[in-house]
């Protein structure tokens, strides 16, 4: 039993450690001082069509990185999931109806269903892009960044840090997400 016990504990520190590294990388600082364009990844949108409690906090952050100067162009993505609207037309309302965001500020993609499509369609939103600033949660970063370099030149990453249970639970589900990425030969 010992025998097992052992891989098993080994496994779970390695784990753990690598969901904290995970958090820890995304929080870092951009590294350039001016990109072409901020994107912000999609989150839910609620039953009432409001966006997500973290929908509106990458939108924040991606305003005040706006408001900083490090781009003149917010790109929001994301489709409609379980609820309508599209979680980027959910964002922009709250970009400019709640922190009032000039309209023009703003790039739409509202097909994607996934951090890869984000990207995917994020470029065809905007083509002339070639250097992002992409906007999740401090988390996600890493695995965005690595997504978000097959479709741009250069791709940095500023990770919004959820509450506590949240980014617990998603510091530990984006290890997993990560490997089967990974397996897929999607980074």
């Amino acid at each position: 039993m010992e025998k097992l016990l052992r891989p098993i504990m080994l496994l779970m520190v390695v784990y753990v450690g690598l969901a904290l590294y995970l958090d820890w990388y995304g929080q870092r600082r951009p590294s350039l001082s001016t990109y072409d364009a901020i994107i912000v990844l999609g989150c839910r949108v609620e039953a009432d069509g409001s966006p997500s409690l973290a929908l509106q906090a990458r939108t924040r952050k991606a305003v005040e990185l706006y408001n900083q100067g490090y781009a003149s162009k917010i790109i929001l993505t994301g489709g409609v999931g379980t609820y309508a609207p599209a979680e980027s037309v959910a964002s922009f309302q709250y970009a400019t109806e709640t922190l009032g965001v000039d309209p023009s500020v703003f790039v739409m993609e509202e097909v994607s269903t996934s951090t890869d499509e984000n990207a995917q369609y994020a470029l065809q939103a905007l083509p002339e892009a070639k250097n992002v600033l992409i906007v999740s949660d401090a988390y996600h970063v890493f695995r965005a960044e690595r997504v978000f370099g097959r479709y741009f030149d250069r791709v940095d990453g500023s990770g919004r840090v959820p509450i506590p249970w949240y980014r617990v639970k998603g510091d530990l589900r984006e290890v997993a997400a990560l490997f089967y990425y990974w397996l897929n030969g999607r980074l």
